[in-house]
């Protein structure tokens, strides 16, 4: 106990001793761009990864995800050590996905700072985890075992990788996100769901000044349908609702027969996801002939607050103080 006390006590100095080794492999992740969806840079980025893990101590690779058009996840074991060798494993979950284009945000660093696509959500947290397991070993500390998953499809809802997320937490112990927290270092033990919503409309087209009464508007009826949706979610305030693609019709002298939005949607509590769901999932046509169908492109639950949650937070706390950090 007093050799494990003391590899603990020493493990700050250890990390911050590794610290520019760190920093450098971060800005090799981020110097690789990933947009959601670039599959060759996102099955590049994370042979990178699993290489540098597996000279960590992982074993493991990419897996396939439920499309082929996301790019591969990774999955990655570290076999425990010493008498906690048999316990259920911890999860640590990342995405090696980010949100813009190559090139809309430049990668560079400024003295210790480091900005670019992911330095902060999430490839950070992807070293963290390597940096983790590396102290570990260099440590010889036991410790149970320990999965990381890394997803290609994060940013738009993990529609391809939520059976992979699921099938790696079921013989978890507890799951800790890799993501990066708030600006003054919260946990997050609880969090908003999430649900990407479509709406495609049909109508009749028509010439829209030789007969246009023989038309139906795909793109009015999808007006009349998003402010008949602003109308109910008027009485779901905690609701954030966003509407952030929207398109439609061909020319203006031809009455639209196609039309469709993409709708944002984020949810503080299980209740108002369900009920807003129901009601935005079955949508009625306002006009005679049009037709309105939904569909849900991904959907993350709500994580709401909770005692699992709040016994998780107390462990990794205490396990902070061990290594002198709050």
């Amino acid at each position: 106990m007093r050799g494990e006390a003391a590899a603990l006590a020493g493990l700050d100095e250890a990390a911050r001793r590794r610290l520019p080794a760190d920093a450098g492999r971060l800005e090799r992740y981020v110097r690789r761009e990933t947009p959601t969806g670039a599959v060759d840079a996102l099955d590049a980025l994370a042979d990178l990864v699993v290489a540098d893990a597996r000279a960590a101590g992982f074993r493991g690779g990419r897996v396939p995800t439920a499309d082929p058009a996301s790019g591969d996840a990774v999955v990655l074991d570290l076999p425990g050590r010493g008498a906690r060798a048999g316990d259920a494993p911890a999860l640590l979950l990342a995405h090696h996905d980010t949100v813009h284009a190559v090139g809309a945000v430049p990668v560079r660093r400024d003295g210790d700072v480091l900005h670019g696509p992911g330095t902060y959500d999430m490839k950070g947290g992807i070293v963290v985890a390597l940096a983790a397991a590396e102290l570990l070993r260099d440590a010889r500390l036991g410790h149970r075992p320990v999965r990381l998953l890394l997803t290609p499809d994060e940013e738009v809802g993990s529609p391809a990788t939520a059976g992979l997320i699921r099938d790696a937490a079921r013989d978890a112990a507890y799951a800790l996100g890799l993501e990066a927290p708030g600006a003054h270092g919260g946990l997050k033990t609880a969090r908003r769901g999430s649900t990407r919503l479509r709406l495609h409309v049909t109508g009749q087209a028509a010439h829209a000044a030789v007969d246009p009464g023989a038309g139906v508007s795909a793109t009015e009826e999808l007006v009349d349908q998003l402010l008949a949706a602003r109308r109910f979610l008027a009485g779901h305030p905690s609701v954030l609702a966003n509407v952030g693609v929207l398109s439609g019709g061909t020319r203006t002298n031809v009455v639209a027969e196609h039309a469709r939005a993409d709708l944002g949607l984020r949810f503080v509590t299980g209740a108002s996801e369900r009920a807003v769901l129901r009601h935005l999932t079955d949508p009625a046509p306002v006009r005679t002939g049009a037709q309105v169908r939904a569909e849900v492109l991904s959907r993350r639950p709500a994580w709401e607050p909770g005692a699992a949650s709040a016994g998780l937070l107390a462990a990794v706390t205490a396990a902070a103080a061990r290594v002198g950090q709050q």
